[in-house]
């Protein structure tokens, strides 16, 4: 008899955030979030986008506005899936053109939703590790007595310290604007509950600031 096909993971609908694995004793167990639930990867069908950089603690993103990244499938797309790591941001001033930094990342065999970063062309010499903290979609809420106008999707990604960079924290939006305010005030809530990284709930209460965007993103290669 075949065995039954595994459960499709759902985009959880509430805000909870797990620690990095470097704050975990057994990082290739499956950790608990803040709501007391086990960690559940996000499946890479869903992570495959372009995200907006709505918030983070790190000082490189302080002179940039409109920043946002594309995970996409690397190709060949042979098990374990890679993606290719496209990160776009503008000067916060607007002058000049769209930077463009690209990458690949393999995941992690020993840790869930984490992956190795190494940068193409001349950046190969870079890599840093990363993994996703939490995230989920949430209905957006329009006036009194509105239903919604659809759905946000989230994601908080942390980074960990490399010889350039501290470690760091970003927060993501699938839509360009950003998300609401609701989402944002559940994910720094959640932050605060973050019992196994108390170092880390210290860099977000002191670093954590948010992303310029400044709409329309303009497009294209660095001029």
């Amino acid at each position: 008899m075949a065995e039954p096909a595994p459960a499709e993971v759902q985009p959880p609908n509430t805000i909870s955030l797990r620690a990095p694995s470097k704050y975990l004793a057994d990082p290739s167990q499956p950790p608990p979030t803040t709501n007391g639930e086990p960690f559940a990867s996000p499946p890479l069908e869903w992570l495959w986008r372009t995200w907006a950089v709505t918030h983070s603690t790190l000082s490189m993103w302080r002179s940039a506005r409109n920043v946002r990244i594309t995970y996409a499938p690397h190709k060949p797309a042979e098990p374990p899936v890679a993606n290719d790591n496209l990160v776009e941001y503008e000067k916060k001033s607007g002058k000049g053109g769209v930077k463009r930094v690209e990458g690949i990342e393999r995941p992690d065999a020993n840790i869930p939703a984490a992956w190795t970063w190494r940068g193409k062309g001349w950046l190969m010499i870079a890599s840093s590790h990363w993994e996703v903290l939490g995230w989920g979609e949430r209905p957006l809420l329009g006036a009194v007595g509105d239903m919604g106008e659809g759905a946000e999707r989230w994601a908080v990604t942390w980074f960990a310290p490399t010889l350039f960079t501290q470690e760091g924290v970003d927060i993501y939006s699938d839509r360009k604007e950003g998300l609401s305010k609701e989402t944002v005030d559940g994910i720094m809530k959640a932050f605060k509950e973050l019992k196994d990284a108390p170092k880390l709930v210290e860099l977000v209460e002191k670093q954590m600031q948010e992303v310029a965007i400044d709409l329309p993103w303009k497009e294209g290669k660095q001029s």
